[in-house]
């Protein structure tokens, strides 16, 4: 953790506590702190465990369950299969950089009134974006069937080392 960032203790009654303010704090709180870009850390009280992601995502939940959810439930579904998947890596890399583009366009959106010239830009991005993903997902998968052959023939060196020819 950095001297800049504000920790947060989660006790065992699921009480969060802020350590700056010295006060206990709720999820809405936390949200607030994200709107703010405030940087911050949740940490298990007793182990010292990391636990931002998994409040973060708690965050998540409750936003999806109220009003108009961003995920549809194929969304979800399908990132669900991805986990464990070759692809995995890949996924988190190109949500990643389009979410930063997102919200780079529209705080460009926000602060230019030529909006037309930036829509183009947002979309000439996408094809760079997505030349990347594909690029990482063939070196991803090349290196996959590379060492799969590698295994292939090692084990068929080991299976047929025992054995000698019928004479």
């Amino acid at each position: 953790m950095t001297e800049s960032q504000r920790l947060i203790k989660k006790y065992p009654n699921r009480r969060l506590y802020d350590t700056r303010t010295s006060a206990y704090i709720t999820l809405a709180d936390i949200k607030e702190l994200v709107l703010q870009h405030e940087n911050f850390m949740v940490v298990d009280a007793k182990t010292g465990d990391d636990l931002t992601r998994a409040i973060l995502l708690q965050i998540i939940l409750e936003e999806e369950s109220g009003g108009v959810p961003i995920f549809s439930s194929e969304v979800l579904s399908q990132m669900i299969r991805l986990y464990g998947n070759a692809m995995q890596s890949v996924l988190g890399q190109y949500l990643e950089t389009n979410m930063t583009a997102f919200v780079d366009f529209q705080k460009k959106m926000q602060g230019n009134s030529n909006s037309s010239d930036l829509w183009s830009q947002f979309l000439t991005y996408q094809g760079p974006a997505m030349q990347s993903l594909m690029s990482a997902y063939m070196d991803q998968s090349q290196k996959m069937v590379q060492n799969m052959q590698s295994q292939i023939q090692t084990q068929a060196r080991n299976m047929f080392q025992g054995i000698t020819p019928n004479k």
